[in-house]
């Protein structure tokens, strides 16, 4: 059963040294209040994901959700909470046949069209973005901007995360245009606990 809460924290491996030090982080965010985590590591093959990815499970307390960039197969195999698909990855069929029923489910989507597919699917939350222009992606999608999240609105009813560029000074902006989440990467790099409160306090 995945429940968003208004901050959902992407652990980015690639802007850490090792996966200690990733760890560490993982830990302030949630002292900072966070619940609900993306591990995303684009650059290590299987074993060096499932291997982080455990540790970040063995760290971080039952409460917290932590969810698997991308890898059905190595969500399940690292005992996570669910898994987070893009459009160029397994689709949402495809990675909840690997899942099961019971692990959490969500899928990034970039435009109107693709907000009408993933909604009839068995995703239990959708992401759109980028909303802002951000430096997360090598070769990010189109910025969607504030209408992109109020167009994405009005086609789902599931919970609605908005990512991309997302900062303390324009989240209020992204959940009064519709969105239920945001997810942060650049934002909570820099202290990460009193980032994470900061924003808890605007996102109230």
């Amino acid at each position: 059963m995945i429940i968003l809460p208004r901050l959902y924290a992407i652990l980015e491996s690639s802007k850490f040294p090792d996966t200690p030090s990733l760890c560490a982080f993982a830990e302030e965010l949630v002292a900072g209040g966070l619940t609900f985590l993306q591990h995303r590591n684009k650059m290590g093959n299987a074993r060096e994901v499932l291997d982080q990815a455990r540790e970040l499970k063995r760290h971080l307390p039952n409460s917290v959700q932590l969810m698997m960039n991308d890898r059905a197969d190595l969500c399940v195999a690292a005992g996570l909470d669910g898994v987070h698909v893009g459009q160029d990855d397994l689709s949402p069929e495809g990675a909840r046949k690997v899942i099961g029923d019971s692990l959490g489910l969500g899928v990034s989507t970039h435009n109107s069209e693709q907000v009408k597919i993933a909604d009839k699917s068995s995703a239990d939350y959708l992401a759109i973005g980028p909303v802002f222009a951000t430096s997360a992606k090598a070769n990010p999608d189109p910025v969607v901007g504030l209408d992109g999240v109020r167009a994405a609105r009005a086609l789902t009813r599931k919970p609605l995360v908005a990512i991309g560029g997302i900062t303390r000074a324009n989240c209020g902006s992204v959940i009064e245009a519709g969105a239920d989440s945001v997810a942060v990467i650049s934002d909570l790099l820099l202290g990460p606990r009193k980032s994470a409160e900061e924003f808890f306090r605007i996102l109230r």
